[in-house]
This record gives C-alpha cells, structure tokens and sequence, in this order.
C-alpha cells in the first residue's frame, strides 16, 4: 500500500459514542499508509468516544460535522462498526443522506461488522452480496441484500466485512476499491 490513494479524502463516519476503535483506527491506518487523507465525520463537533467491545477506549477528534460536508468532498466512505454507533447514525437523516450520497455518485463504500445497520436505513442493500456481523444477516436479506459468511465482500466498489479479525482483508479491499474510483455498480440499489 503504498501511494494508492495520493490524494484521495476518506471520510470516516461514526456517532458520537459506541465505535468499535479497531474497526475505526485500523482502515484509518491503511489510508494514511496508502497516502490518503482520512477525515472523521460524526453528527457532533468536538470527539467521539470509542469502545472495545462494551468498555470506554480512547477520543478521537471530530474533523467535520456531517451537515457540513458533502459526497462530493471525497473519494471513498468508511463506516466502522460497533452496536450502538450505527444504530445511532441511521437514526439521523442527514447521516443516511450523506451515506446515500455515495452510492448515488458511485463513490467506493466499506462497511464493516455492524455497521451495515446504517446501509439498510439509507435504502443502498438491495441486490447487492455483502456480509456483516451475523446478527445482522435476517436484517439484511429483509432489506433485499444477499448476505454472506464470508471474511470480505467487494460488490461492485461495495466493501463489506463480518468482524475485527477481518480488518487484514477488509482494509486491502478497501484501499483496493477506492484506489480504483468510481463503480458503476454503486449506483444500481440507489
């Protein structure tokens, strides 16, 4: 991974509180080694608390608040998982907006373990082969997704994974597909 993503922005999208902090500093990590910029977006200004699991981790500084950027600000999407921040961010309209945004300007999205919860709020599943927590999986095909168990999923620019012990294979996908740049395929459940 070395200058893969010169020059591309990422945004990251989380909720104040409930990431999962592997599945956020991870794919971070391998944006910023592949030469791209990663921007945290979250609904609040100010920091985002991040978990293990259940138990409080570290702060991360917001960059950008979602009602101040746009799709059209970056190159690629990342939405990192944990239970309660996509269960946050698909009850907020302008997230699910910003979320669809990508997929309407056929921008590369990677989700990972629960993060799939804010996917299917903002009407981006259906027909699409992806993966997620199990969990997840009834949620997902109830929404029109052909759900997998599998360690990562590329549809079409669409990066998906199950868990933290996927992060090797989700962050070269994801450095992969957004490398590669627009997909045509983003566009087709939008």
């Amino acid at each position: 991974m070395a200058n893969e993503l010169a020059g591309k922005r990422v945004a990251f999208v989380v909720a104040p509180e409930g990431t999962e902090q592997v599945e956020l500093t991870e794919p971070w990590k391998a944006v910023q080694q592949a030469g791209g910029q990663p921007e945290l977006v979250s609904t609040k200004s100010g920091e985002i608390q991040a978990f293990n699991h259940l138990d409080k981790a570290d702060t991360f500084p917001v960059d950008k608040v979602v009602t101040d950027v746009s799709p059209d600000d970056y190159d690629g999407l990342v939405l990192p998982g944990g239970v309660a921040n996509p269960d946050f961010l698909r009850t907020d309209k302008n997230v699910v907006q910003f979320v669809h945004g990508f997929f309407d300007q056929q921008k590369p999205v990677a989700a990972i373990c629960h993060a799939p919860w804010t996917l299917i709020e903002a009407d981006v599943v259906r027909g699409r082969r992806m993966t997620s927590w199990p969990s997840l999986q009834t949620d997902l095909r109830n929404a029109g997704a052909e759900w997998v168990d599998e360690e990562v999923v590329v549809d079409g620019g669409f990066v998906t994974s199950r868990k933290p012990d996927d992060l090797p294979a989700f962050c070269a996908k994801m450095v992969e597909e957004i490398a590669e740049g627009k997909h045509r395929a983003q566009a087709k459940s939008a």
